[in-house]
């Protein structure tokens, strides 16, 4: 599985790069399997990411791997222990997301029938420091009833059972808040 593992997170990381969902250093990719957590590694840049770039934590953020986790392990780690049917988990800089995050309060209305089957609701986590423990509760908190949160001047959470799920959601959601910015700008 380590190998699979892998080689999504590779995947889903360039395909968030390719459709501007993410650039350089920002964002990070995780799968959970067998009570192990796979992660983009802190400092890989998410097109030229490679196997060699993915840590392995268990669930109490310990290394099992010889390779670091990025900074953001804690909020994969939350998001794992506060909702049982998630298995992957996307966190990307969408510049839409971020955009609409300083603009739309609590929440992102939602403007199309595809957002509202796929996503429900996307609410507006408030800002806490990249990396933190109290960031890593916030988004625990708003994702308890969603599946994809917007964390304000930050980028965007989207969780699913696997990573194809959890990256088709991380697009709606930049489609979602593309779209009301657009909207709101006419």
């Amino acid at each position: 599985m380590s190998r699979i593992a892998k080689s999504q997170l590779i995947h889903y990381s360039r395909k968030a790069h390719e459709r501007g969902l993410t650039a350089a250093f920002g964002g990070n990719l995780s799968l959970l399997f067998g009570g192990l957590v796979f992660i983009k590694s802190t400092g890989a840049v998410m097109d030229e990411l490679n196997a060699g770039d993915i840590a392995v934590i268990d669930l109490d953020g310990r290394q099992v791997s010889g390779v670091r986790p990025s900074s953001e392990y804690r909020m994969h780690l939350a998001i794992y222990r506060e909702r049982e049917d998630v298995r992957a988990v996307v966190h990307l800089h969408p510049p839409y997301s971020i955009a609409a995050s300083t603009m739309a309060g609590k929440e992102l209305p939602i403007i199309t029938p595809e957002a509202e089957l796929y996503l429900g609701r996307i609410p507006v986590a408030e800002f806490r420091p990249a990396g933190t423990r109290e960031l890593a509760e916030k988004v625990a908190e708003a994702i308890k009833e969603s599946d994809a949160v917007i964390m304000e001047r930050h980028g965007i959470v989207t969780v699913g059972r696997t990573l194809r799920e959890a990256f088709y959601r991380a697009e709606l959601v930049e489609e979602s808040a593309k779209l009301w910015y657009l909207a709101e700008r006419r």
